[in-house]
Formats: structure tokens, sequence, C-alpha cells
């Protein structure tokens, strides 16, 4: 069951074909990717109380992809294969990075496709080992870990982007008298020509970034975390 919601890098391979754009057409056979991630993206309607720290492990996220490809199948493919073919060109991780994934959890309304209407989903985030102070490395490498503990190393935040869409500028528009006939709308008069214009408005995403800081990058966290010596 998929039940990552848009936000979830299962695997290597998930993760460069999410951060990698095209395949280099300058002639170069390997392409830097950009593994580190704070940000993920959650549905509208999103229970945003319900965001829940549940883990974090140091893991090894791609840096580099090669690509390498076989010219005489590739000129061929188009004969064999036109829905195309995952071998042409190939891909394989050249170098890994470490980083730290960090994952939450939340509540959201049940997917469309899922027949258990689960309402529990997670997501992920890939941050430099540096981005965290020495005291919450520290605190990672015990042999039990606290998850309490853990969580207030990270700090929390959302907000909802706008986007810009196009719709019907009604003032501008003028549509033709009709009616429905066997379905579909039909103009009382045939002559008559709908006259639609278009204007641009900033209207709220349909996601939701949640932003995961380490306490360290907040000043006034670091100071509740670490409490400063009173002279």
């Amino acid at each position: 069951m998929f039940r990552n919601l848009l936000t979830t890098i299962a695997s290597g391979a998930i993760l460069c074909s999410g951060l990698l754009s095209a395949v280099p057409t300058d002639g170069s056979n390997t392409q830097a990717l950009h593994p580190f991630m704070d940000v993920a993206y959650i549905p509208e309607g999103s229970d945003l109380s319900t965001i829940r720290f549940e883990k974090v492990r140091a893991v090894l996220v791609p840096a580099k992809i090669r690509y390498s490809t076989d010219a005489s199948y590739c000129a061929g493919l188009g004969f064999r294969d036109p829905g195309g073919s995952a071998f042409c060109p190939s891909a394989a991780i050249e170098s890994s990075v470490p980083a730290y994934e960090v994952t939450y959890s939340f509540d959201a309304p049940p997917m469309a496709s899922d027949e258990t209407a689960g309402r529990r989903f997670t997501f992920q985030v890939f941050l430099r080992p540096d981005d965290l102070t020495p005291k919450a490395r520290k605190a990672l490498s015990d042999r039990k870990p606290n998850r309490a503990n853990i969580a207030e190393y990270f700090a929390v935040s959302t907000y909802r982007q706008s986007v810009r869409r196009a719709v019907i500028d009604e003032s501008q528009s003028s549509f033709c008298d009709g009616s429905f006939v066997d379905g579909n709308w039909t103009h009382n008069s045939a002559n008559c020509v709908d006259k639609i214009a278009y204007k641009t408005i900033a209207a709220p995403s349909g996601f939701i970034t949640v932003r995961i800081d380490p306490v360290s990058s907040r000043p006034a966290l670091e100071a509740v975390a670490t409490p400063s010596l009173s002279r």
C-alpha cells in the first residue's frame, strides 16, 4: 500500500528520479543531484495538529548518477518499443553522501485508491549531518535513543504557498444562450460564438509545505533546548 502520499522517498532509485530534472545533453554522462531536502508536501485537508515525529536514521543518499547508453540499441528502440525502455540510457549511482532521514507521520483524508481507507501517512526529509548539533548526534548514537528526547532536536513549521492560476474573467466574457440537448450544451443560435477571456489570479496551493529544521538553526528554540548560563 502506498502510504507515504507523494512525499516519501523510499529508495535510492526513487530519490534519484525525483531529484533529476533530465538526462544531461551536453555530452556529459554524469549528473550531480541535490539529495538534501528539509521540506515535504502534504495534501490540503491534512490535520496539522497530528504531525508527529517518528524516527531518524543515518542513511546514504545518491549524490551523482552516471548514465551509459548503448547507441546501437537505442537507435532501433523506436522500431522495437515505441513506448521507450528503462535501459536507454541506463543509470547507476556513482557516489553517495551521508544524511539523516527524518520521518514524521500525520492524519489526512483517505486516498481514493486505498481500499482500507487508511488515514495515517508519513513523509521524510533528508538533512546534512552537520545540520545537527553534536549533542543531537550523540543522542542519536545511543543504543536505545528516546524518541521523545530526539524529537526535541527538530522544529516543525507549516505554510501554504500561493500559485498563479488562469480563470475565466466573467466581466470580460460573454456566453451564448442555449440548453442541453442529449447531454450536450447547444446554442440557441448557430451563429452565436462564446467570447471567453481569462485572467491570472493567486490561489492557495493544493498542498501544504512542511519544513523540518534542526533546533540549532533557530536561536530561540536552541535556547530552550540548551538553557543559557546566568552570569
